[in-house]
């Protein structure tokens, strides 16, 4: 029995300062972005403070969730606190899809009464919300690609770049012809940018926490390397699910020729699934088959 541990730092714990960086700017922005909404009467505007506002509260919980997973193993919680990011990233897609909801719900509102607003400051505002917007997507780019919660806020920062854009269109829309209903156009539009992705991010959070196989593993392609082993016959009870981004674990039961040479045969299986499918912390179980004689010999007679 082997149960191999690759400690080491998660991928959002290596982003730590990025999304201090991060955060500092959306929530700098949150206020002019909100105070602007209530002044020009922009629905859109206050949509994409709104949806900052998300972004600043993901990622609060991000910095949360690597503080708390950073913190060492227990006996009473022997996976340590990894879960947490998930948690958060969770929590994130479900603050999202409810605040799309509202939106749309007052973009309708507004579509029916349209008010009256400022375009002017709301094309001025619109346009430094984007250039943060671009700023924060440039920051969090490298870090996206490793954990999911920094891929949560990316895709917040992508989705409100997107309405900023948005925000601009309406404005110049509204500066030009006068159609103020551009503005809650714009703003159910940015709400239904937000839905698929959120629920993207809702459906590998919840597949982490039930303990789903990793998307970009394959049970199969796993089996087959750990068999083409020298000394493995078969695999089986095999088991792949994800502890946070970035830290897949294993488990499985192996059938050798010879346990005495396990120590050989684990740092083989080991260096292959390592190597091949980027999984360290595994926990394999050597067995040797039944001797035929054995299986098929009956009770003693009497």
């Amino acid at each position: 029995m082997s149960d191999a541990h690759g400690h080491r730092h998660t991928a959002a714990a290596r982003s730590r300062s990025v999304l201090v960086a991060t955060l500092s700017l959306t929530g700098a922005f949150i206020v002019v972005e909100a105070v602007a909404g209530f002044v020009t009467g922009s629905l859109a505007l206050l949509a994409d403070a709104g949806h900052m506002l998300t972004d600043a509260a993901g990622l609060g919980l991000a910095l949360f969730a690597i503080w708390v997973g950073g913190r060492a193993p227990t006996p009473a919680k022997t996976y340590g606190y990894y879960r947490a990011e998930i948690l958060a990233a969770l929590v994130n897609a479900l603050v999202l899809l409810v605040v799309a909801t509202a939106i749309l719900v007052e973009a309708w509102q507004r579509f029916r009464a349209p008010a009256p607003v400022l375009a002017g400051p709301m094309l001025v505002v619109a346009g430094l919300g984007l250039a943060v917007n671009l700023v924060c997507m440039w920051l969090l780019q490298r870090g996206a690609a490793a954990s999911l919660t920094i891929r949560a806020a990316y895709l917040e920062v992508v989705a409100d770049a997107l309405s900023s854009v948005g925000v601009v269109v309406a404005a110049v829309i509204v500066m030009f012809t006068g159609w103020t209903a551009a503005d809650p156009v714009v703003s159910a539009a940015i709400a239904l940018l937000i839905v698929p992705r959120t629920w993207s991010l809702l459906r590998q959070a919840v597949n982490v926490l039930l303990e789903g196989t990793p998307a970009h593993l394959v049970l199969g392609d796993i089996e087959e390397a750990m068999v083409r082993v020298p000394g493995v016959r078969r695999v089986h009870d095999l088991h792949v699910w994800t502890l946070t981004s970035g830290r897949e674990a294993m488990s499985a039961h192996v059938v050798v020729d010879d346990v005495g040479q396990s120590e050989r045969l684990l740092e083989a299986l080991h260096a292959v699934l390592h190597a091949r499918f980027g999984i360290d912390h595994t926990t394999i179980q050597l067995e040797t088959e039944p001797s035929p004689l054995l299986r098929i010999k009956g009770p003693d007679p009497v």
